[in-house]
């Protein structure tokens, strides 16, 4: 932190020099599944690669989500510590995390490896679906291979933004990013390797961020990974996983949804009647729902990029008793994200044909015509949805795990898999089952606010 005031410096300022590069990285990050999915789509695999990689995405969003437990969890002590000038246990939060991560890592890398079917079947994918679920399989035992580079080069990347390096940690991620946008129309159209040589190209890009993640503990600013900072003590890492519990299950949310979406729409595709008079079918609700899933995931990645930008400044005046520049900044950053939400509702209800035509060519009526229907419906509550991620992440940066962890619960699982279950139960239509999204963000909406007041009362 020392290029950066975080007591005295405009908050303005002070949110810009931390949130753009972590916005950029955030953005970055989600592209690596986007770039695949559009080189797919207009590949012979079409369609059936782009339900492909819907199935397999919420696999690598459970890789994300511990790597992300770990490294905010990791980031928000290490700047709890520094604002209480305690500069050994920062350390030792940043040293314990790396740790975890390369624990948590092995073990992803085999489960993935060995229960490959199991893990396909619960995210929608259907055997009798021969080529979709070919593609499926292909795709993921590739991704597997790039679990442990992937999840230590994530987790790491808070840290170093944390500590005092934003930049940098921004360049990392872009690095792998545009190593992947450049490898995949190689390896998937001059290679003609297809949907495999898309998730070769990722794990190449996810190496590259890896081993520029890893280079950076060498010359860190406020904290020192030796024998003594990787020692794994219970305080520490018991800590790390508490802070960072609202962030894996922010992602696990998001795991959770698609694969009870997945599985709702492949099973009342063939109950929907287009206007065509022809049914939208299995593979066209699941290709659609996961493009729709990852442009929505890149709004998520821009408004949690901007409130991460906030954490060390929150966490920081937090530590040191300034309760005043934490309202400040949380007010910023709640203005900021509700207008980042009003452009992507103006963006998905009126022009929802554009965004989806960049994922293919010759989209048949039926899977336009349920891709409109989707963004316009599924997508209509982003606003609330975006202010629901600032909300949560805010509370994890202010300490309070239990409040930040119930809010990420809230809108992806307490409300919302009901709401779909039960709608689709009745309904049996895959279009009408759409609207439990609205109803979730509404109510979470609600008892978001609820907590953030009951929190800063106590403050």
């Amino acid at each position: 932190m020392k290029k950066l005031d975080l007591e005295n410096e405009p908050i303005s300022k002070l949110i810009k020099s931390f949130a753009i590069p972590c916005v950029i990285s955030m953005i970055v990050a989600a592209l690596y599944n986007i770039v695949d999915q559009i080189f797919i789509g207009w590949s012979e695999a079409g369609a059936f690669g782009n339900a492909a990689t819907n199935i397999v995405y919420p696999f690598t969003v459970v890789a994300l989500a511990f790597a992300l437990l770990v490294g905010d969890g990791a980031s928000a002590l290490f700047n709890l510590s520094l604002g209480a000038k305690d500069h050994k246990k920062a350390s030792k939060s940043i040293g314990n995390g790396l740790i975890l991560l390369i624990g948590i890592a092995i073990v992803l890398t085999i489960l993935g490896l060995i229960f490959s079917k199991q893990i396909l079947i619960i995210f929608g994918g259907n055997p009798k679906e021969v080529e979709c679920y070919q593609y499926a399989k292909d795709y993921l035992h590739i991704i597997c291979y790039g679990l442990p580079f992937y999840i230590i080069g994530q987790g790491l990347n808070a840290s170093i933004r944390s500590d005092g390096s934003p930049k940098y940690a921004m360049v990392a991620t872009v690095v792998g990013a545009i190593s992947n946008i450049i490898l995949d129309p190689i390896f998937i159209f001059v290679f003609k390797m297809g949907v495999k040589g898309a998730a070769i190209a990722t794990i190449i890009g996810q190496i590259l961020t890896f081993f520029l993640s890893i280079l950076y503990l060498r010359k860190a600013k406020s904290f020192k990974i030796n024998k003594e900072s990787i020692k794994l003590e219970k305080t520490i890492w018991q800590k790390i996983i508490s802070l960072g519990l609202a962030s894996l299950i922010t992602q696990l949310a998001i795991v959770i949804i698609i694969a009870v979406a997945n599985n709702l729409v492949a099973k009342y595709g063939y109950n929907t009647i287009s206007s065509t008079g022809n049914a939208y079918g299995v593979v066209t609700p699941l290709a659609v729902i996961g493009i729709c899933m990852k442009v929505f995931g890149i709004v998520v990645s821009i408004v949690i990029g901007v409130s991460l930008g906030g954490m060390p400044i929150i966490g920081y005046n937090m530590g040191a008793g300034n309760t005043q520049r934490v309202k400040e900044t949380i007010k910023y950053i709640l203005i900021t994200n509700l207008i980042i939400g009003s452009l992507a509702f103006i963006i998905f209800e009126f022009f929802p044909t554009f965004i989806i035509n960049i994922f293919g060519k010759g989209n048949s009526l039926e899977y336009l015509e349920y891709a409109k229907y989707c963004f316009r419906i599924f997508l209509s509550g982003i606003i609330l949805t975006c202010l629901i991620k600032t909300l949560s992440i805010l509370l994890q940066a202010m300490g309070s795990s239990f409040k930040s962890t119930i809010l990420a619960l809230a809108r992806d699982v307490i409300f919302f898999v009901p709401a779909i279950t039960i709608i689709a139960s009745l309904s049996k239509n895959a279009v009408t089952m759409l609207w439990s999204a609205l109803i979730a963000d509404v109510l979470a909406f609600i008892l978001g606010v609820i907590l953030l007041r009951s929190e800063l009362k106590t403050k």
